[in-house]
C-alpha cells in the first residue's frame, strides 16, 4: 500500500465512477486526493460488502492493499462507534480485522499507512501490530483488549489462538486480509496460516478472508488454499500493466572463461554511476553475505555520502532495520543495499530505481524487486542488472524474456504435514479445547488437509496426547489431555509455556545474538559461523568490522576493529537455484547465441550480444547447447577423467542428478566419482579413467528406478534423519529452550538425532518418520522435478564433445570443485591463475565486449 500522500495508492484518472451509495466515503477519500479507484479495488469492496472473500492479484504498487482495506472501512461507515476518535481504549470497536503479513519488517509499515487512511474513515478504531518485534507494552495492552485492526505475522496470530479466552478474543473478528500470500503458500507457514484461518472461521462464523498477490502462476491453487475447501472465493485481476524498464550493466570486457564468487564487484564504479542518477536506490543481492560486502563497497566508491548509504537484511536488529526503513520513506536515505527483507510490502514510494546483483535465479523474483521502483501506477519501474559473471549476462536476458512472455513461477503446495497439524493441536487444545469430531472437520477445511485420513487423525491425536507408541512412558510428550467427556484440552503449565515460546514452521539453524559488549544489539548471526571464530578474530556483520570477545548465553559479544581484512559471514540457503521457468528460458537464450554465433548476426539482446566471445570460443572447442540438445563433454587434465553434461536445469536438480549419475556409474566399475555442480551443468571426474562410454549415457539419464536408486546413491535414510531435527521441533519432540536459554544446534541435532533412532527401532510406522522421507524426496532431492528433467533430457540429442582443455561453460564447474580443497584466497588466485592460462592457450587474453 502507498503512503496517504502517494497516489501510488491505487489512483487512475481515467477510471469511471461507481453509483453504489455505500462506497461514497471511499469514492469521496479518493477525490479528495485527486484520485478514481481501480475497477478492480472497486470489485472488491462490493464483493466484500456482498459478504464474499476471494484473492486479488494485481502488480506491485497498484493498490491491493486499498481494495482489502476500503471494505471493512466502508462497512464501519455507518457505526457510531467508529467516527469518534475514542476517549480510552475499551471505547473503541472490538477486533474487527486482522491483516496477516510474512514479514515482521513490514508490521510497523502497514500499521502506520491502514491507520492513517483509518484515520480519515473510521477515526474509531485503533490499529495496532502484534509480532516478535511488538514491546511488552504493547503486549500487556492487548493481553487486556485487542484493537480493533491487528497487523500480525502467521506465528503471532497462531499464539493469540493458543491463549483459552480465544473464543472470545476472536468472536467479534469480520474480515482477515493475508498479504503478500505468494511468499506463504507453498510453505509450511502457509500450512500454518491456512489452520489458523480454519480456526478463525469457525470462532467467527461469517468471516470474510481475502489474499493479496503479485507474482504467482497458480492463482486457483493459491485462492482455493486461501479461502479454503467447500468456499468459492472469487478471483479479481487488477489488469493494469506498469512500464518496466530493465537494463544490463554490461562490462567493457567479458571474462570468457567466468566463475562465481566474486560478487561482481569489479563493475562497482558502474553501479556507483547508475545510483548516481536515482533520487533514491534499493540494491538487491541474493545473499546477506553479498549485501555486507557491496553495503561496505558503495559507502568506499561514495565515500562523501557514506551516511547516506544503509544496509538492511533479516539478520540485522530490528531498531537498525526500523531507521532504515523510515530513511527511506522519508527520503533520507540515498541508496540502502538489501536482500529479500525488503522485497515485500514495505511501501518506498521515493524509490526510483532498483538494482539487481546477480541473477535473480526466478522470473517472480525479477518482477517483485523491479516493483519496488515506481511504486505507482502510471509510473515506470527502473531495474538495472549487474552481472556478477558472464554467464549471468544470459540469465538477465533470459528473465527479461520469460517476463514478457509472461511466464511466473507457480509455487507447489505442501501435502498434510502432520508436524505442523500436531503443533496446531496443541494450539487449540490450549486455547479453550476441541472436540476430536468437530476438529477434523475444520483441519478438512484446508486445502492441505483435505484429504486427511482418519487414521493419521487419529495417529496425531494419539502423538499429541503422549508421543506415540515409543514415548508413550515419557510425560514430557504428554502436551494434551483428554477430558472425562471425551473432549480434549491443554496440558500442563510448562507444556503451555515450551509451546508458545516455540510456535511456528521456520527452520532455525542455530542463531546467536551479537551484541556489543554495552548491550547495544546488532542482529544474529549463525552458530556455526561463529563455532569457527577464536576470541579476537574478527569478521564483518552489520556493515562494520567487528572482534569477537567472548560467545556467553547464546551471545556473541563483539567490539569494534579497525584492521583491514575480516572474514565475512555464511547464511546458511544462501544459494539460490534457478527456476523451472528460468532454465527453460536460459535454453531458449542458448539457442539464439548459437545462432548468432554461427551467422554473425547479433541478436539485439544487449547481454546475449555481449557474451558473444564467450560462447564464440565454446562453440571452437565444442559447442553451444540449445533447448534440444544435451551437452556432454569429455575431457583429460591433470586432475583426471572428466565429464562435463549440461542440462541447465538449476542447481538442485543437477545435485541430484549428478549423485544419481555417479552411482550409476559405480555400479559399473568401482571407482570414485567427485562431483561439482552449478545451475548449469555438472562435472564428473576420476582420477584414472571414467567407466562410461559415449553409449551408456542414455542408459545413465533413464528415469527407470528413480526413486531406489536416488535413495540408495543419496543415502536417503541418512538424509531424512538429519532432515528429522525440523520436523521434530515443529511436532515439539525436541525443544529449542526457553529466550535466553536457547539450545545449541549441534545439542538440538543430537536431540532430534536420538529421537529419531528411537522411533525407527522402536515405532518405524511413525508417521513422522515417513514425512522426513518424503519432504527429503520432494524438497530436497526435488524428485519431481528431476523425474521431469530425466524426461526432458530423453527427448533430447545427447551431443557428447572432446575439446582440447576446459571449455568457457566447463570452466566454472571447475572452480566450484576446488573451492572445496582450498582456503578463499588460494582458491581465487588459482581460479585466477587457470583463466589466464585458458585465455593464453586461445590465443587472447581478453576480448572487447559485442556492441549493442
Amino acid at each position: 500500500m502507498g503512503r496517504p500522500t502517494d497516489p501510488g495508492l491505487g489512483a487512475s484518472a481515467g477510471e469511471g465512477r461507481a453509483n453504489c451509495p455505500s462506497m461514497q466515503p471511499a469514492l469521496d477519500w479518493f477525490d479528495a486526493r485527486g484520485w478514481t479507484p481501480f475497477a478492480f479495488q472497486r470489485e472488491v469492496w462490493e464483493r466484500y460488502a456482498a459478504g464474499e472473500s476471494g484473492l486479488v492479484h494485481a502488480p506491485t504498487g497498484f493498490g491491493k492493499s486499498l481494495s482489502a482495506w476500503m471494505g471493512p472501512l466502508l462497512e464501519a461507515a455507518g457505526d457510531p462507534s467508529s467516527q469518534a476518535a475514542p476517549a480510552k481504549r475499551a471505547d473503541a470497536p472490538p477486533l474487527t480485522v486482522v491483516w496477516i503479513t510474512p514479514m515482521r519488517a513490514l508490521a510497523q509499515d502497514l500499521v502506520r499507512n491502514l491507520g492513517s487512511v483509518a484515520g480519515d474513515l473510521a477515526p474509531g478504531w485503533i490499529v495496532e501490530g502484534r509480532s516478535g518485534d511488538t514491546s511488552s507494552t504493547v503486549r500487556g495492552r492487548q493481553a487486556r483488549r485487542l484493537p480493533t485492526a491487528l497487523v500480525t505475522t502467521p506465528e503471532s496470530l497462531t499464539l493469540l489462538l493458543s491463549h483459552a479466552d480465544a473464543a472470545e478474543r476472536f468472536a467479534s473478528l469480520r474480515c482477515v486480509v493475508v498479504d503478500e500470500w505468494h511468499e506463504l503458500f507453498g510453505t509450511k507457514r502457509g500450512v500454518q496460516t491456512e489452520l489458523a484461518l480454519a480456526r478463525l472461521r469457525a470462532l467467527a462464523p461469517g468471516l470474510r478472508t481475502w489474499g493479496l498477490s503479485a507474482t504467482l502462476g497458480n492463482l486457483d491453487e493459491a485462492r482455493h488454499a486461501l479461502v479454503g475447501e467447500g468456499a468459492d472465493g472469487a478471483l479479481v485481476r487488477g489488469d493494469a500493466r506498469r512500464e518496466v524498464e530493465i537494463s544490463t550493466v554490461v562490462p567493457e570486457s567479458v571474462d570468457r572463461f567466468p566463475w562465481a564468487g566474486h560478487m561482481g564487484l569489479r563493475l562497482l564504479d558502474e553501479v556507483a554511476s547508475e545510483i548516481d542518477t536515482a533520487t533514491s536506490a534499493l540494491v538487491f543481492t541474493n545473499t546477506r553475505a553479498q549485501a555486507e560486502r557491496w553495503y561496505q563497497a558503495l559507502c568506499y566508491a561514495r565515500y562523501e555520502r557514506r551516511d547516506e548509504i544503509a544496509l538492511h537484511h533479516g539478520s540485522l536488529d530490528r531498531e537498525q532495520r526500523g531507521e532504515v526503513e523510515a530513511g527511506l520513506a522519508s527520503g533520507r536515505q540515498w541508496a540502502v543495499v538489501a536482500t529479500s527483507s525488503l522485497d515485500l510490502g514495505v511501501d518506498f514510494s521515493p524509490v526510483d530505481l532498483v538494482l539487481q546483483i546477480g541473477s535473480p535465479k526466478g522470473v517472480a523474483r525479477l518482477a517483485q524487486r523491479a516493483g519496488r521502483s515506481g511504486h505507482a501506477p502510471g509510473r515506470t519501474s527502473r531495474l538495472v542488472c549487474v552481472p556478477t559473471h558472464a554467464l549471468e549476462l544470459v540469465e538477465f536476458a533470459a528473465a527479461r524474456d520469460a517476463m514478457a512472455r509472461g511466464e511466473v513461477e507457480p509455487r507447489r503446495p505442501i501435502e498434510r504435514p502432520l508436524d505442523v497439524l500436531a503443533q496446531h493441536v496443541v494450539t487449540v487444545a490450549l486455547g479453550g479445547g476441541f472436540r476430536s469430531e468437530d476438529l477434523l472437520a475444520e483441519v478438512r477445511t484446508t486445502r492441505a488437509y483435505r484429504e486427511l485420513t482418519e487414521e493419521e487423525w487419529r495417529w496425531t491425536l494419539e502423538f499429541a496426547r503422549f508421543g506415540g507408541e515409543a514415548l508413550e512412558g515419557y510425560d514430557r510428550f504428554a502436551r494434551i489431555v483428554e477430558r472425562a467427556d471425551g473432549s480434549f484440552t491443554g496440558g500442563s503449565k510448562r507444556v503451555a509455556t515450551e509451546h508458545r515460546v516455540n510456535i511456528g514452521t521456520i527452520a532455525g539453524f542455530g542463531s546467536l545474538e551479537v551484541s556489543f559488549r554495552n548491550g547495544r544489539k546488532l542482529g544474529t548471526i549463525e552458530e556455526t559461523f561463529v563455532s569457527r571464530l577464536r576470541p579476537g578474530e574478527t569478521f564483518t556483520f552489520s556493515g562494520r568490522t567487528l572482534e569477537l570477545v567472548r560467545v556467553e548465553d547464546a551471545t556473541a559479544y563483539v567490539k569494534a576493529s579497525n584492521k583491514a581484512t575480516a572474514l565475512m559471514p555464511r547464511w546458511y540457503g544462501g544459494r539460490m537455484p534457478l527456476s523451472n521457468e528460468l532454465a527453460d528460458a536460459v535454453r531458449r537464450a542458448m539457442g539464439r547465441a548459437r545462432e548468432t554465433v554461427a551467422t554473425g548476426a547479433l541478436t539485439g539482446e544487449r547481454e546475449l550480444d555481449a557474451a558473444v566471445p564467450l560462447f564464440a570460443l565454446q562453440a571452437a572447442g565444442s559447442r553451444v547447447p540449445t533447448e534440444t540438445e544435451l551437452l556432454i563433454e569429455r575431457v583429460r587434465t591433470r586432475d583426471g577423467d572428466h565429464a562435463f553434461l549440461f542440462p541447465l536445469e538449476g542447481r538442485l536438480v543437477h545435485e541430484g542428478l549428478a549423485a544419481l549419475l555417479a552411482w550409476r556409474a559405480t555400479r559399473r566399475a568401482s571407482v570414485t566419482i567427485t562431483q561439482s555442480v552449478n545451475d548449469w551443468g555438472i562435472e564428473l571426474v576420476v582420477r584414472r579413467d571414467l567407466p562410461i562410454a559415449d553409449d551408456d549415457w542414455r542408459e545413465l539419464l533413464s528415469p527407470e528406478n528413480l526413486l531406489d536408486d536416488l535413495l540408495a546413491c543419496m543415502d536417503g535414510a541418512g538424509l531424512a534423519r538429519r532432515h528429522f531435527r525440523e520436523i521434530a521441533r515443529v511436532a515439539g519432540l525436541v525443544h529449542p529452550g526457553l529466550p535466553g536459554r536457547r539450545k545449541g544446534q549441534r545439542q538440538l541435532q543430537a536431540s532430534a538425532g536420538l529421537v529419531y533412532d528411537v522411533l525407527a527401532e522402536h515405532d518405524p510406522e511413525n508417521l513422522l518418520l515417513e514425512q522426513a522421507r518424503r519432504e527429503v524426496m520432494e524438497r530436497t532431492l526435488e524428485l519431481s522435478r528431476l523425474r521431469a528433467a530425466l524426461d526432458s533430457i530423453g527427448r533430447r540429442q545427447i551431443q557428447v564433445e572432446r575439446p582440447a582443455g576446459l571449455s568457457p561453460l566447463a570452466f566454472p564447474l571447475w572452480a566450484e570443485r576446488i573451492r572445496e580443497r582450498v582456503s578463499s584466497e588460494t582458491w581465487e588466485e588459482r581460479v585466477r591463475q587457470m583463466a589466464a592460462k585458458l585465455e593464453s592457450a586461445a590465443g587472447a587474453r581478453r576480448v572487447r565486449a559485442a556492441p549493442s
